[in-house]
C-alpha cells in the first residue's frame, strides 16, 4: 500500500531504535484491523506477538517523540487534503474508571451527554472540499482536583512544568501551532466553549484569522453602541432579511437554514466583526455566532463556514469508531499522548486514501472511511481473502448505500 509505507517511511525517522519503528508499525496496522477492542492486548495479538508487552512499552517507555510525529501527521494532512482549509476546535470526552488515569474527574462530557468519569481532549481538526481529518490533541488537566495535588500529578506521569490551562486556552495554543507551522487556513469555527472566550478571539485577531465561533443567546455584544444579548438582536431582525443557504451536507441530505447577520463592535479597528444568526426552517430554533474577518465577506461565507463546525464531530465519530481512539487502557500522560497521535496517524490515513480516489457515479456512493478501512483490513494489511469477491461486496455495499441515500432525498424533497 503505496500511502501507507509513505507515512511510515515519513515517521520513522522520529524512533532512534529498530524496535520501537516495528511496534509502531505493528500498533497503526492493527488500529486498522477489525478488532473489536483495539487495546494492546488484542493489538498484540493481532500481529502476531508473544504477548503485549512490546506495545505496552511502545506507549510508555521506549524513546520517541510523540509530538514530533503529531507534527508529522499534519503535514501529511496538508499535503493530502490541500489549502484553503478551516481550523475546527472542540473536545471530546474519555469515560473512565477509577481516579488514577492523568485528568480524570467527574465532569461533564459531550461524548457521554451527561457528567462521567473521563478525561477531556481538547482536538484541533482541519477540514477542506477533500476531506477532513485531526491534526493536534491536548489533555485538559483540571487545576483543583489535578494540578493543585503534586503527588496525584507525578503518579500519572504529568511534566512537573506543566501549568493550568483552560479548554479555550489548549485551543488557542493549537491554532497557532499550526499556524507557525504554516498551515494554509484562513478561518477558524468552534461551539460556544471556544466562542465565549474573548483571549481566544482576540489571538485571531491578532493574526487576521477569520472566525466563525458559537456564543450562547445569552451573550451580549455591541450592537450600534449598545450593549444587547444576542437573542435581542435576533428578535429585531425583519422577515425580508433572513436568506436561505445551505450549511453543508449531512447525514439525511442537505442542512438548510435561514441566516441572518448584524455588524457589531464596529468602534473595534482592523476588521469586520458580525454576529451570524441561524434559524432552524423545520423548529425555528436559533443558534449564534460572533464572526470576524480582516476583510469584508458575504453572508454566504459565513453560513459555509459556521457549517464546516460538523467535520471535527465526523472526525471523532470516525476515529472512535474506526481506529480506537478512546480504545486504550492506559494512566499515563505519555501514553494517552502516544496512543492518540498513532490513532490520529491512523485517521488521516483513511483520510488521504478517501481524499485520492477518483470522482465516483450516480450508481454507487464514493468509499466511506469505514469501507477503506474495511478493505485495507482485509486486502493490504492481511491479505487472506479473495480480492475479487471483497471487491464484489464492496462494490454491491455502495450500489445499495446509493440507492437507499437517493431515495431518502427524493422523500425529504417531496412537499
Amino acid at each position: 500500500m503505496v500511502i501507507f509505507n509513505e507515512l511510515m517511511a515519513r515517521i520513522a525517522g522520529r524512533f532512534s531504535r529498530v524496535e520501537p519503528r516495528r511496534a509502531a508499525g505493528a500498533y497503526v496496522r492493527g488500529l486498522l484491523a477489525d478488532i473489536d477492542r483495539k487495546n494492546c492486548w488484542n493489538l498484540a495479538e493481532h500481529a502476531g506477538l508473544a504477548g503485549p508487552q512490546t506495545l505496552q512499552r511502545l506507549l510508555r517507555s521506549a524513546r520517541w517523540d510523540a509530538d514530533a510525529i503529531r507534527d508529522d501527521v499534519r503535514g501529511f494532512v496538508v499535503d493530502r487534503l490541500g489549502p484553503d482549509g478551516v481550523l475546527v476546535v472542540d473536545e471530546t470526552g474519555f469515560v473512565k474508571k477509577g481516579r488514577g488515569s492523568a485528568g480524570v474527574q467527574r465532569q461533564y462530557s459531550g461524548t457521554a451527554g451527561r457528567i462521567e468519569n473521563c478525561q477531556i481532549g481538547v482536538f484541533l481538526a482541519y477540514a477542506t472540499p477533500a476531506g477532513r481529518a485531526l491534526l493536534d490533541r491536548r489533555l485538559y488537566l483540571p487545576e483543583r482536583t489535578w494540578l493543585a495535588d503534586a503527588d496525584r500529578c507525578q503518579a500519572a506521569g504529568v511534566p512537573g512544568e506543566t501549568a493550568f490551562a483552560t479548554k479555550p486556552a489548549l485551543a488557542t495554543a493549537m491554532v497557532l501551532a499550526a499556524l507557525r507551522a504554516g498551515v494554509p487556513a484562513r478561518w477558524v469555527t468552534g461551539d460556544e466553549v471556544y466562542g465565549q472566550d474573548p483571549h481566544l478571539r482576540a489571538a485571531l485577531e491578532e493574526h487576521r484569522m477569520g472566525y466563525v465561533l458559537a456564543i450562547a443567546g445569552n451573550r451580549r455584544v455591541d450592537f450600534e453602541g449598545v450593549q444587547v444579548s444576542a437573542a435581542e438582536v435576533a428578535a429585531r431582525v425583519a422577515d425580508r432579511h433572513w436568506h436561505r443557504y445551505r450549511a453543508g451536507q449531512g447525514a439525511k441530505g442537505p442542512r438548510w437554514y435561514a441566516w441572518a447577520w448584524a455588524r457589531i463592535d464596529q468602534s473595534e479597528p482592523y476588521g469586520y466583526r458580525w454576529l451570524l444568526i441561524r434559524r432552524n426552517l423545520t423548529t425555528g430554533e436559533l443558534a449564534f455566532y460572533r464572526c470576524y474577518a480582516p476583510v469584508r465577506q458575504p453572508l454566504m461565507v459565513l453560513a459555509k463556514i459556521a457549517g464546516v463546525r460538523w467535520a471535527v464531530e465526523e472526525s471523532f465519530q470516525a476515529a472512535k469508531g474506526q481506529v480506537g481512539l478512546d480504545h486504550y487502557q492506559v494512566r499515563d500522560w505519555t501514553a494517552w499522548h502516544r496512543h492518540i497521535t498513532l490513532a490520529m496517524l491512523a485517521l488521516a490515513l483513511l483520510a488521504a486514501i478517501a481524499a485520492a480516489q477518483p470522482p465516483s457515479d450516480h450508481d454507487q456512493i464514493p468509499l466511506t472511511l469505514p469501507e477503506i478501512r474495511r478493505l485495507l483490513a482485509t486486502l493490504v494489511l492481511v491479505q487472506n481473502r479473495s480480492i475479487v469477491n471483497v471487491l464484489r461486496w464492496s462494490r454491491w455495499r455502495r450500489r445499495h448505500q446509493a440507492t437507499a441515500r437517493l431515495c431518502h432525498y427524493q422523500r425529504r424533497s417531496e412537499p
